[in-house]
Order: structure tokens, then sequence, then C-alpha cells
């Protein structure tokens, strides 16, 4: 009884002192963030980065600091003319959702100019002025240095439209009034057909083309309504339409101006300490290919570095944030190895170096913060996360601090569908044939029309039960609202 009464007080005494070390321990690392906050803005940059990159190594530290920290890091190697780490901070301020993202792209165009990528630059300045278009001096601004790159390029027309739109703006910017004059004695004016004035105005979105090249469309276009005269019938004229048809429109008629984005990432090629995967290249492969019959627009990336992941994020984020409110599906697919942390879940590239639990931040992409949270943010109606990524713990020595195998229920979702291959907190085999059994099943059930996505996930648990002899049970949870069909 003593010995039982002993332990007890043992273990209320750990719990206690490990109660009062935690808040020192976050406190400590908010004072090093303080710190690198202090001297940025004392003008010691390699100083703040140092401070910053030890904050970030940091496992108690407030993560809701991170996207501050990624932009005072960003800044900071900006000033030291380090721009290509400057770009790689900025967009990991952005996939965070800084507030701040006008200025982060406007620094992001800056940074490309620096190391000669124009287009990349022309795609930062119209994200730039999407967010700070109501700030006339910061869009005048943005506007003069944008014309200065169509200048360069020898796209004389783009710059005169752009300097007119910033004089509209600034009329007292004495530089866009210089660079007028010097276009106007070039009769540039005479070219230029599109100006921005007070009437109203559609932006209109950067496209891609297939070889993510960024094309830049004029930011401001001039509409005016048309005046059309009415179309008198005849009498004795047939209807142009099959009346039932009008009456009952089918679900493609229905859903006929939704807008379909996704991306597609299979990872198979880690190093051996992480474990070769067989299918996810192929299933990521199969998976893209019928989205595409499902009229997604989709961005597939196979074998992806953390560059390479975090790049197609940023371009999958544009997308989604362009689309139309209400008329616009997102929809995300990973297969490859996956783990969770600190009841977050990570999605592991092929380049990630993990020797210490510390290296899973720094090197793996979280699930929630960085896909669904911007997909949530977005215009999106519908949030479709898929996750083939429940194979098996990639980082055996980390074992013990991971705790439970395979990937975590995520709980905070909105107009959100989430799909996982097996039961949160349990593993899925990578199979043995080309595609592994849930991505196998989900593409068959995907090929039905007529389907809801709730029916269709339903038949793939069905079946992914029976091939795997009730030892793989697939898991989703739902807050759509609203039906969704892959085919109609």
């Amino acid at each position: 009884m003593r010995k039982v009464i002993l332990m007890n007080r043992i273990i209320q005494l750990v719990f206690v002192v490990f109660m009062f070390v935690l808040p020192i321990s976050t406190q400590a690392q908010f004072r090093l963030y303080e710190k690198g906050h202090d001297s940025y803005t004392a003008g010691k940059y390699s100083e703040a980065i140092n401070l910053f990159n030890e904050y970030l190594t940091k496992r108690t530290r407030d993560k809701s600091l991170d996207g501050d920290v990624f932009y005072l890091r960003a800044l900071s190697y900006y000033k030291t003319n380090n721009y290509q780490k400057a770009i790689d901070d900025f967009e990991e301020a952005i996939l965070v959702d800084h507030p701040n993202s006008g200025n982060i792209y406007w620094f992001k165009a800056k940074c490309n100019i620096n190391i000669g990528n124009t287009e990349a630059a022309l795609s930062d300045y119209n994200k730039a002025l999407s967010y700070l278009a109501a700030d006339k001096q910061a869009k005048a601004k943005l506007l003069y240095e944008r014309s200065q790159i169509y200048i360069k390029n020898g796209d004389l027309t783009a710059a005169y439209t752009d300097l007119q739109n910033a004089k509209t703006a600034n009329p007292s910017n004495a530089d866009v009034s210089k660079e007028i004059e010097k276009l106007e004695k070039q009769n540039v004016a005479l070219r230029s057909t599109v100006i921005e004035t007070p009437a109203k105005v559609v932006n209109t979105p950067v496209k891609r083309d297939d070889k993510n090249k960024q094309v830049n469309d004029a930011t401001s276009i001039k509409t005016t309504a048309t005046e059309t005269k009415p179309v008198t019938q005849p009498v004795n004229a047939q209807p142009q339409q099959n009346l039932a048809a009008v009456t009952n429109p089918t679900l493609a008629d229905q859903y006929k101006d939704e807008r379909r984005f996704a991306l597609v990432i299979g990872n198979s090629n880690y190093p051996k300490n992480i474990g070769v995967l067989k299918n996810p290249v192929n299933d990521a492969t199969d998976m893209a290919r019928e989205l595409e019959r499902s009229n997604f627009q989709v961005q597939l990336l196979t074998n992806a570095t953390y560059g390479q992941m975090r790049a197609a994020l940023l371009k999958f984020k544009e997308q989604v944030d362009a689309g139309d409110r209400d008329k616009t599906v997102s929809l995300f697919y990973y297969a490859g190895h996956g783990l969770q942390q600190d009841q977050e879940n990570f999605l592991v590239p092929i380049d990630a170096s993990i020797e210490y639990e510390d290296d899973i931040a720094r090197y793996c992409f979280p699930v929630q913060r960085m896909v669904l949270a911007n997909m949530e943010r977005s215009n999106s109606r519908i949030n479709i996360v898929i996750l083939d990524a429940c194979r098996n713990n990639p980082f055996p020595s980390l074992n013990r601090s991971l705790g439970d195998q395979g990937l975590g229920e995520m709980r905070r979702a909105r107009g959100s569908f989430i799909a996982y291959a097996t039961a949160p907190g349990s593993v899925a085999s990578d199979g043995s044939g080309k595609n592994g059994l849930y991505t196998q099943e989900l593409i068959k059930a995907m090929q039905k029309p007529g389907l809801t996505i709730e029916q269709v996930f339903k038949e793939v648990r069905q079946n992914v039960l029976r091939f795997s002899g009730d030892k793989q049970n697939t898991w989703d949870s739902s807050n759509i609202v609203g039906d969704f069909y892959f085919k109609f």
C-alpha cells in the first residue's frame, strides 16, 4: 500500500514539474522570437537570421508565429541580397496565410527581378496588385515598377497602359509622369487601347501554360454595357429548345459553370533509410488521368522534393483563390509516406532529411496548416482532400516519440470532404499490383456516373474491406453542403 502511495506521489510530482517546465520553455522560445524581431528592426540582419533559424528548430515554439518568423527572415535575406532564400521564406509565409500577403508578393517580385526571373516577377506584381488595389499610392508604385519590366521586354503598349493607370491612382507621382512623357514622344499612346478609368474594372487572373510558364494578362480591363435590339420571333416559328429539357435540366446542365482544380502528388523514390514505395507514382498518374476525365484542371507532381511541393502548392492556391465563389471545386490527392506529430499530419517529400523529431516540421508538409487551411480560405464551395499516405512509419527510430502510426483525423473542416486510405492511427499496405488497393478501388468508383461523392467513398470502403479480408478500413469525414459528382 505504501509503495502505491509513493508511486502516485512520484507521478504527481513529475506531472507538476512537467506543467511548470513547459510554460517556461514556451516563454523562452517567445523571447528568442522577440530577440530576432529586435535584431531585424535594429538592422542586424545576419543576427536576426540566426535567431530565427534557432527559433524554427524549437518544438515547443508557438507555431502561430511561424508566418511572422518566415516573413521577417525573408526580409532579412532580402536586405543581405540573398534573394533565392528570401523567395523561399516569402513562399512559406504565403502558404501559412500571412496577413501581409500584398507586401510579401511585392518583395517577392523585387527578388525575382534581382535574379533575372521577369516572368515570375510579373506574376508576383499581379498578385500584389490584387491585394493592394485599395491603397492608391501602393497601386501607383506597383504599376510603375511593372511598367519598367514591360519596357525592358519591349512591350511599350502594356507599359504605357500601366503608367496611365498609375497616374489615375496617384496623379502626383513624378516618376510616372516622366515615363509617360518619354513614351508619348515615341507615339506609344496611339498604340495603347486599354486604359483604366474610374469605370467598372474587372480583374483578369494570371494564366499559366502547361510548362508552368507564367503568362501575364492585362490586370485591368475597362468594360461597358453594349446595347442589343430585341429579336422578334415569327409567330409560326418553332421553339429552338425542347421544353422538357428546359424545365428538367440534367446534372451536367446544373454544374456546367463549375471550375475544378486538382493537385495530385505521388512520391515513391525515397532513400533506402526512409523506404522506397512501389505504387504512389502509378497511383498519382492514374488518378490525375481520371480527374482530367472528370473535367478537373490537374497539376501532377511525382517524386517531388520539398521545393517542388511548395511551388506546386502555391500554384494550386492561386488557381483556387482566383475561382468564382460557389462555382469552384478544389481537390488535393497525395500518395506516399505520411505521418502524424502533435496532432498534425505531415506529407514526406523524397528529399526529407529526418534525424530528430524537430526535423519533421522543417522538412515535411503539414496538411492542415498548408493544404486544407488554404483550401478552406478560398472561394471553393467544396474542398476534397484524399490521403493515400497511411502506409508505415518512415522513421522507425522516432517511433516512440511519434506515438500512433498512420495519420490522425483532421477535425477542422469547412465545406470539406476528407478521405483516408485507412482509419486514423492505422496503416495500409503499399499493395502488390500496379496500384494500391485504395486508389485502385477509388478510381473504379469515380468512373460510375450519377454517384454523389458520399456514394463513391461508401463503395470504396465496401470494396477495400472485402478485398483486404476486413483488414483495411477506409475513413472519411465531411462537412460539405450540397452535392458533388465526379461523373454526371
